[in-house]
C-alpha cells in the first residue's frame, strides 16, 4: 500500500492534568478505551486502544520525589482488536481475552504497583489476575530526572495490547536539570517511534500465523512482528515545522520487535545528553543512535543556520537485528523536520559541557555474580521458543537478590539475534561485552572468551534499564537492588519473545 510521506504534521501528546494535587500527593485517573484516530490522511481512521482517548497516551510530567497515585481503569470492549493465540502462557481460554495491567518502564516502584504481568484486571475490575493487589498504584518517583514510559504488561498478550496503542511517556523532572538551561517548553518534544502494518480499510494488521503456518492452530504467535510503515507519536511519516534553533527530543523505541539506527540525512551531529535512566556525565556528538525496543535516548538537534532546509530522520537497522532483512524505501524513513518557522526569540538554551556526576559502580562491590544464558528451543508445534536459563515463566524463581546487594549479571547470548534485556525496579550500568566460544558453551557449559572486553558504546554510558545483549557475546551489567523488596520481572523486550516465555520473575528479599 502506497502512502505519501511528510503530509501529516507530527502530533505532540498532551500533558495529563492530575485530578488532585497538593503538597502531600498527586492523584490521576486514567481510562483505557477503544476509539478511532487518523493515523495518515490517505487512510480511513484506524480503530486503536489508548489511555485517556489518545494514542499514544498523554504524557505524565512529575517531579523527583513527588508522590503520585494513579488509578488505571480498563474501559475496553470485551473483544480484542487483534488475534489471540490461546496456546501462549497466561493467555489460555480460562482467562478473559481483554485484560490489562500497566507498567511504568524504568520506574523504581513498590512491587504491588509495578504492573506484574499476572496482576491484570478487566473492565470495572470485574475479574482480576492472581497477583492483583490494588486498584490505585503508588509511584514515589524517588529518582533522578529521566525519560520513562508506560505501557501494558499483561502476561501472554503484551505484544497485542501495546501494538493496539497502549503506551505513552512518563517524564520525571527536577530542579537540577532545569538549571542546565536545556531547550524546553515547545522546544522539547517526546518522540515514540513504532512500526505497524495497515489493511486497506485503515485497520491495524497483525499476523495470525508465522511465515511457516502452524496448520493445527487457527492463530499462532509469530517469532517477531515487523511492520512495513513507521509511525512517530501515532502518525505515519510525519513532519515537524521547526525554528532555526536547538530542540530537545526524547527518543523512544516503542516498537514490538524492530530496532532503529537513527541518523539525520543532513549528516549533522545529534547531541545525546541522556540514556534510559537520565542525564549522562557530558553530552556526546554522534552521527547515529542505536535503539533496541524500549530503549530511550535524550538528544538535542541543532537546526541553527538551516533556514528553509528539510532534514529527514532515517533508520538503517536490519530486522531481526543485527543480521536480518535490510530496510527498504519505507522502513528507512522515520520523519521530517522542516526548518520553516521564523525564530520567535533568540535561542539562549545551551548544550552544557558537563551535565551530572555519574559515579561508576565498582565491580569489587558486587557480592554475587549470576550467569544467565538465553537459548533457542522449539515447542511442540515446531515454533521457535526463546528461553532464559532454559526455564519457563512458571518454573520456580531462581534469581533472588538481597535488598541493598550489588550484583553482576552475565547475560550469555548463544542465539543469532540481539535481545534487549530489561530489568524492572532498578537501573544498571553496562560493564562490557565479550565474544565467546558458543559451541564450547553449548556442549560443556564453559565460557571461553574468544576476544577482548569491549566497553559499552559512548551512547550507553549512563544509567540503563534495557541493554542490547548481542549475539554470541556475554554482556555484563552491574546494579544495586532496592529500595523495595518483592516480586519483579526481567525479560527480553522484543514483545513477541517476552509473551512467549522469554520472561522470568525475580524476587528481592530482605
Amino acid at each position: 500500500m502506497f502512502l505519501s510521506k511528510f503530509i501529516d504534521e507530527l502530533p505532540i501528546p498532551p500533558v495529563l492534568k492530575p485530578r488532585r494535587k497538593d503538597h502531600l500527593y498527586t492523584y490521576y485517573k486514567v481510562k483505557m478505551t477503544q476509539f478511532k484516530q487518523s493515523i495518515h490522511s490517505e487512510l480511513p481512521d484506524t480503530t486503536v486502544w489508548g489511555y485517556e482517548g489518545s494514542y499514544p497516551g498523554p504524557t505524565f510530567e512529575v517531579e523527583s520525589g513527588e508522590r503520585v497515585y494513579i488509578k488505571w481503569s480498563n474501559n475496553l470492549p470485551p473483544t480484542h482488536l487483534l488475534p489471540i493465540d490461546h496456546t501462549v502462557h497466561g493467555a489460555h481460554t480460562d482467562v478473559p481475552d481483554v485484560r490489562t495491567v500497566v507498567h511504568v518502564h524504568g520506574a523504581s516502584v513498590e512491587s504491588d504497583s509495578d504492573g506484574y504481568p499476572e496482576a491484570w484486571f478487566t473492565k470495572g475490575f470485574e475479574q482480576v489476575g492472581p497477583y492483583f493487589r490494588k486498584k490505585v498504584y503508588q509511584y514515589d518517583n524517588n529518582m533522578r530526572a529521566c525519560t520513562l514510559w508506560y505501557h501494558d504488561h499483561t502476561l501472554g498478550i503484551t505484544r497485542l495490547n501495546v501494538y493496539a496503542g497502549l503506551a505513552g511517556f512518563y517524564l520525571i523532572r527536577n530542579h537540577r536539570e532545569r538549571l542546565l538551561n536545556l531547550p524546553n517548553g515547545k522546544y522539547e518534544i517526546p518522540l515514540i517511534i513504532q512500526d505497524k502494518t495497515f489493511n486497506k480499510d485503515g485497520s491495524l494488521y497483525y499476523p495470525t500465523q508465522p511465515r511457516k503456518p502452524v496448520p493445527e492452530l487457527e492463530t499462532s504467535i509469530v517469532p517477531t512482528f515487523i511492520g512495513d510503515t513507521i509511525l512517530v507519536n501515532g502518525k505515519v511519516w510525519p513532519y515537524l515545522n521547526v525554528e532555526p534553533r536547538k530542540y530537545r527530543f526524547r527518543l523512544l523505541n516503542g516498537s514490538n520487535s524492530r530496532f532503529y539506527n537513527i541518523k539525520l540525512d543532513s549528516g549533522q551531529l545529534i547531541y545525546q545528553i541522556g540514556t534510559d535512566g537520565g542525564l549522562m556525565e557530558y553530552p556526546i556528538g554522534v552521527r547515529e543512535i542505536m535503539l533496541s525496543p524500549a530503549e530511550r535516548a535524550d538528544v538535542i538537534i541543532d537546526f541553527t543556520n538551516l533556514e528553509g532546509k528539510n532534514v529527514i530522520m532515517i533508520n538503517d537497522a536490519p530486522t531481526p537485528f543485527p543480521s536480518g532483512v535490510p530496510v527498504d524505501e519505507n522502513t528507512s524513513i522515520v520523519m521530517q523536520f522542516k526548518v520553516t518557522l521564523p525564530l520567535s526569540c533568540i535561542d539562549t538554551s545551551a548544550i552544557p559541557a558537563n551535565l551530572v556526576s555519574l559515579p561508576k559502580i565498582n565491580e569489587q562491590a558486587a557480592s554475587k555474580k549470576r550467569y544467565l544464558y538465553f537459548n533457542m528451543n522449539t515447542d511442540k508445534f515446531g515454533r521457535p521458543l526463546m528461553l532464559l536459563e532454559n526455564k519457563h515463566w512458571d518454573d520456580p524463581i531462581t534469581e533472588n537478590p538481597k535488598l541493598g546487594a550489588t550484583e553482576i549479571w552475565y547475560l550469555i547470548n548463544a542465539s543469532p539475534d540481539s535481545h534487549p534485556m530489561h530489568l524492572h525496579l532498578i537501573h544498571f550500568q553496562i560493564i562490557d561485552r565479550r565474544d565467546f566460544d558458543v559451541e564450547k558453551f553449548n556442549k560443556e557449559g564453559i565460557i571461553q572468551y574468544t576476544g577482548p572486553s569491549i566497553p559499552p558504546e559512548a551512547q550507553e554510558r549512563g544509567w540503563k534499564d534495557t541493554v542490547r545483549a548481542n549475539p554470541y557475546q556475554v554482556t555484563r551489567i552491574i546494579m544495586k537492588f532496592g529500595p523495595y523488596i518483592g516480586l519483579y520481572v526481567w525479560h527480553c523486550h522484543v514483545l513477541e519473545h517476552e509473551d512467549y516465555e522469554m520472561m522470568r520473575p525475580y524476587i528481592v528479599i530482605k
